[in-house]
């Protein structure tokens, strides 16, 4: 196997263990027909175990060093790959040129997971689902249920528009350099339409950041900022409660009342 010597710049930790990239890849459980996009492929562990496999393959590496390399040994194989950064990857533009719905695959930088996951979940109409390794803390975020100390943002916005399932917990030696954390794989398959009927899906998304942002604090409070006054009268939600205490469903219900009678807040809130 080719080695490249990893970039802190980057945040590169390459996967060098066979056993979990055959392990991932079984997870992806590639098909024939199917359109795979790869963030991030690195020293082409997993790259090597689905050329061949896929009816495409598209590798995206911002690393020059690395783009050329897999480019190198597994362009040969049909892999295309384009170097450049993945949040500017337009996934929707991608899954017409292909043909395709998208399935993604990942051992992503870590430092970059939160704008990875609500970049796909952007794109949800092209993207079929994604198999990524990520911070098991992270993670933990990610499949979160209302009323534990994880629950929040992330949970929220993945669960409204997809379903997270934690596969399997990878420890720091399967990676050079080792991280400091242990990692996790994680599922999201993306659904058609969100859980439940929102009436502006910006103003929600606007909505879980302020109320999160404030986390222990009352809604009551946490809302009026966010709406630039009172909230009293515009819900039928109980505004003693804190916003972990709201199941996602609540939180549209929310969401959709407050819109009715505020459909531009003053805070500026945008996605992190």
């Amino acid at each position: 196997m080719h080695r490249i010597r990893p970039r802190k710049s980057l945040s590169q930790n390459f996967l060098r263990n066979d056993r979990i990239a055959r392990r991932i890849v079984a997870a992806v459980d590639p098909q024939p027909f199917d359109v795979v996009v790869e963030i991030g492929p690195g020293e082409g562990v997993l790259s090597r175990l689905l050329a061949g496999r896929v009816r495409s393959l598209v590798a995206v590496e911002l690393d020059h060093r690395c783009a050329e390399h897999v480019r190198d040994e597994l362009g040969p194989a049909g892999v295309q790959v384009r170097e450049e950064d993945f949040l500017a990857t337009d996934l929707s533009g991608l899954s017409a040129e292909l043909g395709g719905c998208i399935r993604v695959v990942g051992n992503i930088p870590y430092r970059i997971t939160s704008p990875i996951l609500f970049h796909l979940l952007d794109h949800r109409h092209a993207v079929r689902d994604a198999i990524l390794m990520m911070q098991r803390e992270v993670a933990r975020r990610v499949v979160a249920r209302p009323r534990s100390k994880d629950y929040g943002i992330l949970s929220v916005l993945c669960q409204l528009t997809a379903d997270a399932e934690l596969l399997f917990d990878v420890e720091p030696g399967a990676f050079f350099p080792r991280p400091g954390v242990t990692s996790s794989v994680v599922r999201v398959t993306m659904a058609k339409q969100p859980r439940y009927a929102l009436e502006d899906e910006e103003f929600f998304r606007r909505m879980v950041r302020a109320v999160f942002g404030k986390r222990r604090k009352m809604l009551r409070r946490s809302l009026a900022f966010f709406l630039g006054g009172a909230p009293e009268g515009m819900t039928s939600i109980d505004l003693k409660r804190r916003p972990e205490d709201l199941s996602i469903r609540e939180l549209v219900e929310l969401s959709n009342q407050l819109c009715r009678h505020h459909p531009r807040p003053t805070l500026s809130a945008r996605l992190p």
